[in-house]
């Protein structure tokens, strides 16, 4: 599992850095104004459908359904499930694309309303149009990639995501050499959003990943209402982060400069909780399903325990680095021309007060699986139903009293609200399973963090505020790298683990599945 989860964490990353970039080369071909606003606009609508798609969420229900059938009838049976499956999730999202074409007017003015009655509606409503197609594409790429993960086949699920970053650079390169208008080079450059979608669809079929389902039909009979009734519950649960990220925006959207805080600030946190969270829910979600329909209590003790040893792990160090070094990140990646240093300073407190929810994030990812496998879709919506009303509720009072930082502090609380009815759901329907090795380990992981921020944190104020971009860049570098190493030393001093285990762990193949 460990080589897997490290596989899907690479290609995560490389998709998370390609997206830094891309943001940057937005910001460089459109710069701000009514075509800026307008595009970014349209952009959170498909970033929105991309977190509800891809980040494990459908496949939340798939792979379970898809490996029961495959048990129980065969692997003609499978493929015919599931190509009625990517049948109807296609057929169904041409016609969803198909409303919201017609609808768009309505559904730009709901998510930004201060376009209202200005040309930047218009602009906005034609770019989401042009990116619509990445609606279509989006849904049977994932089921592809759900298909593929539930064979133990990580590597191509994990990269194929960066065409999708990688198509929008070429073509930013393309426009910025070109000189383009500005509404034009959006217009380009929203159409070739569909583009990046249809790319790493072709991708995976070059695969021939869909003779993994076959025959290919739509059909909405009782069985496949069945399926997506607990696979819609697990979509909107697991964009948990995201609802969060909603529900303090409605609130900050009173306070000037406060959603513009906010969201740079969770870009941040963005980066860790995909590289951690991501490949957890992915990796962790065909790995215990396996375990809990063979009814294998040690295989299923196993998986539990070593991603809540992963969690821990990589989140908690993870999220001490953000809170001690969050001004001088903040000000090396977003002070930049109209960016002061008044937007970095309260930029850099709402991102300390969201990373306190960092590991709660990454926690619920590593929990939801456990329900998932056992096809309760419906205790992660709960959970994240009652994040997001302590959220919104706190952020109301929290928000009127600190600003920004009040508000952020607003959506950790309401992360660990739904991480914690989450453990509290689990430990009384069937109990999560901690093995001894896990109960040794998890103090010896927490005290490694805790000795590495305390580092941190001593060499922070080591570098002058005034002092040169490249000179900060590289001191931060050299901070970063020396927190890794001592973390990773003290990990190898404590017995948790060693960098020659984690190399074994590479080299090793897989498991391979018994009926792939």
């Amino acid at each position: 599992m460990i080589r897997s989860f490290l596989t899907v964490s690479t290609g995560t990353l490389a998709s998370r850095l390609l997206g830094f970039a891309r943001d940057s080369l937005i910001a460089a071909l459109l710069g701000t104004g009514a075509v800026a606003d307008a595009f970014l606009a349209a952009f959170q609508l498909v970033n929105v459908v991309r977190r509800l798609l891809s980040e494990g969420a459908l496949n939340a229900a798939l792979i379970p359904a898809w490996l029961r059938v495959r048990d129980r009838d065969g692997e003609e049976a499978a493929a015919a499930f599931a190509g009625r499956v990517l049948g109807t999730v296609s057929a169904g999202l041409i016609a969803i694309s198909i409303v919201i074409a017609l609808s768009m007017p309505l559904i730009v003015t709901i998510i930004a309303p201060g376009f209202l009655g200005s040309e930047t509606l218009d602009l906005a409503v034609r770019n989401a149009r042009l990116m619509l197609p990445y609606l279509a594409f989006a849904g049977p790429v994932t089921v592809l990639m759900g298909l593929l993960n539930a064979q133990g086949r990580f590597a191509l699920t994990a990269f194929s995501p960066l065409l999708f970053n990688i198509a929008l650079i070429a073509a930013i390169a393309a426009l910025l050499l070109w000189h383009a208008d500005a509404i034009f080079a959006a217009w380009i450059l929203a159409a070739t959003v569909g583009i990046a979608g249809l790319l790493q669809l072709l991708m995976l079929l070059s695969q021939r990943s869909a003779r993994l389902a076959t025959p290919l039909r739509a059909d909405f009979d009782t069985e496949m209402r069945g399926f997506f009734a607990k696979a819609i519950p697990g979509m909107i649960a697991s964009s948990g982060p995201q609802w969060l990220i909603v529900a303090g925006a409605i609130i900050a959207s009173g306070t000037p400069s406060a959603v513009s805080w906010l969201y740079f600030a969770n870009r941040l946190i963005e980066l860790p909780l995909g590289i951690v969270g991501v490949a957890m829910g992915t990796v962790l979600m065909p790995e215990l399903t396996r375990a809990v329909v063979s009814g294998d209590r040690d295989a299923v003790a196993h998986a539990e325990s070593r991603a809540l040893e992963l969690a821990t792990g990589l989140a908690l160090p993870a999220t001490l680095g953000l809170i001690v070094l969050a001004e001088p990140i903040v000000r090396l990646l977003f002070e930049h021309g109209a960016f002061g240093a008044e937007d970095s300073a309260a930029t850099a407190r709402a991102l300390m007060w969201l990373a306190l929810g960092l590991p709660a994030h990454v926690l619920i990812k590593a929990l939801s699986p456990a329900f998932y496998a056992r096809s309760d879709t419906m205790a992660p919506l709960l959970a994240t139903a009652k994040g997001f009303v302590v959220a919104i509720a706190l952020a109301v009072l929290l928000g009127h009293f600190f600003g920004a930082s009040g508000i952020a502090a607003s959506i950790a609380a309401g992360a660990w609200s739904s991480a914690i009815s989450l453990l509290r759901k689990g430990s009384s329907e069937f109990g999560f399973s901690v093995d001894a090795a896990a109960r040794k380990r998890l103090p010896r992981i927490v005290l490694a963090a805790l000795a590495m921020g305390g580092l941190l944190w001593l060499t922070a104020g080591l570098m002058p505020s005034e002092a040169h971009g490249l000179i900060r860049f590289i001191a931060l570098g050299l901070q970063i790298t020396a927190g890794i190493a001592v973390y990773g030393l003290l990990l190898q001093i404590l017995r948790v683990g060693s960098w020659r285990e984690a190399a074994g762990a590479l080299k090793r193949p897989a498991r391979p599945d018994p009926g792939a």
